[in-house]
């Protein structure tokens, strides 16, 4: 079998193992926080931070979310990183953003952050902040979870299949899943491009 196969064979079976009502609770924590005003803040590490630039847009122009990535601004981040450290990076962004009840961070990562293994330990930081002020908490991760599963109101973990592909898989599904978010009928507010420009989806 080549790699080509055995990739696609694993990737459909993480999609056979996905658990839907996972999808539709972080929709309805989703749905929920918009309705309130409330602004959605998301989180992630490598590429998931990239992951989190794109689910910015889309939250923003298809779901009509105020949405941020902390990672967009790559001044500010290598300012905290250089005179604070990197493990508060994005709590004390959050605070500077005036985290509260009313919002919501949606987190994208591959472990979900351990401070003890010292993985992702700026993500620990703000989910201690989030439950701290109220604030809901979202999750797309992979492996266990870390303690993102453990602290989420809503999280959908990317089942493993093969212990050798877990950040592929698990960075691949983050796109996968917010997709299904930002189309879920609960959350969509506005037609993307192609859709409203092809005839046959009217």
């Amino acid at each position: 079998m080549s790699y080509s196969v055995q990739h696609l064979k694993e990737t459909a079976e993480i999609v056979a193992k996905l658990n839907p009502d996972d999808c539709e609770r972080c929709v309805q924590e989703l749905a929920d926080t918009r309705e309130r005003g409330g602004r959605l803040f998301i989180l992630g590490v490598g590429g998931s931070a990239a992951n989190a630039s794109h689910a910015v847009n889309d939250f923003r122009k298809i779901g009509g979310f105020e949405a941020y990535a902390p990672t967009d601004n790559v001044s500010e981040l290598t300012a905290r990183t250089n005179d604070e450290g990197w493990s508060t990076v994005f709590s004390e962004w959050l605070r500077g953003s005036r985290l509260n009840a009313k919002d919501c961070l949606l987190i994208l990562s591959v472990g979900g952050g351990n401070v003890e293994k010292n993985v992702s330990p700026n993500l620990v930081a703000a989910l201690q902040l989030a439950q701290q002020v109220g604030a809901r908490i979202v999750g797309i991760v992979g492996k266990d979870g870390g303690y993102t599963a453990k602290a989420a109101h809503a999280v959908v973990i990317v089942p493993t299949v093969n212990p050798a592909t877990i950040t592929p898989h698990s960075e691949a599904f983050q796109s996968v899943v917010w997709h299904l978010f930002v189309s879920h009928p609960a959350l969509k507010m506005n037609a993307t491009k192609w859709e409203s420009v092809s005839p046959e989806f009217h």
